[in-house]
């Protein structure tokens, strides 16, 4: 039963009940329909933002405040073997960066935003080339602009019931954040009700752990200050970011 804004149940008429569900029915079609195009259209050679991450279950979260050396740090992460890079849009400049990145990044890298709030932010990330879209909230605009878009959508829940409904109007996959508060059999226990969802903690993921999030299920992984060290950074020590993005892929099953 739909809820009003301070949670509590409430009465809806049977013909607002419909629409409520009719346009949840949408949503899952969408996502379904957008499914089967992308693999109608899929080149041979080619894979999609969602294929990339499944196969190489790191998406590396670059959260700067000086996006100068974006190209460095994430030629770095990629020689290092990562497929999957996000720049959070709490930097402004990180539209702009995911258009430069993604003029060089080839097309075995996943190149996304992160932080995405509000439908105007998933247009202009899209404009830029976004491949997939990361929010730390559910939001029916984002989620809406996405499918419009058929841009993967990753948006932030942390109870299973905040999770199956991000999954039930369009998510690709769920960003369970923050998974430091929750721990690696959480996830374990999700799927074991609910074993259709792909689930991609984030917040606390780290070298030592990464490989029992995957153990349980984790469909990907989060990674941010962990890879991406800000010293290293601070420093311009691409060799160490390098050795560092190759340790965490070497952890992969």
């Amino acid at each position: 039963m739909p809820t009003n804004s301070a949670g509590a149940r409430v009465y809806v008429g049977e013909s607002l009940l419909a629409h409520y569900n009719g346009v949840q029915s949408h949503f899952l079609q969408a996502r379904s329909d957008r499914s089967l195009d992308q693999r109608r259209k899929g080149k041979a050679n080619s894979m999609t933002a969602l294929e990339i991450i499944s196969t190489n279950k790191l998406v590396a979260i670059i959260r700067l405040d000086d996006l100068s050396i974006a190209k460095d740090l994430s030629n770095a992460l990629i020689e290092g073997g990562i497929r999957a890079i996000e720049f959070t849009l709490t930097n402004s400049d990180a539209v702009d960066t995911i258009a430069e990145i993604r003029q060089v990044a080839g097309d075995s890298v996943a190149i996304g935003a992160g932080s995405v709030i509000t439908a105007e932010q998933v247009w202009a990330v899209a404009e830029a080339g976004a491949q997939f879209v990361v929010s730390p909230v559910w939001k029916r605009e984002v989620s809406s602009a996405c499918l419009e878009l058929d841009l993967p959508f990753m948006p932030g829940a942390f109870t299973p019931s905040e999770i199956l409904h991000a999954w039930e109007w369009g998510a690709s996959v769920v960003k369970v954040f923050p998974a430091n508060h929750l721990g690696r059999r959480y996830i374990k226990d999700v799927l074991a009700p609910l074993p259709q969802l792909r689930l991609m903690p984030t917040g606390g993921v780290n070298a030592e752990n990464m490989r029992e999030f995957l153990d349980n299920g984790a469909f990907a992984l989060g990674v941010g200050s962990s890879l991406i060290n800000n010293e290293a950074v601070a420093d311009r020590d691409w060799d160490a970011l390098r050795s560092n993005a190759r340790r965490y892929v070497d952890q992969l099953p």
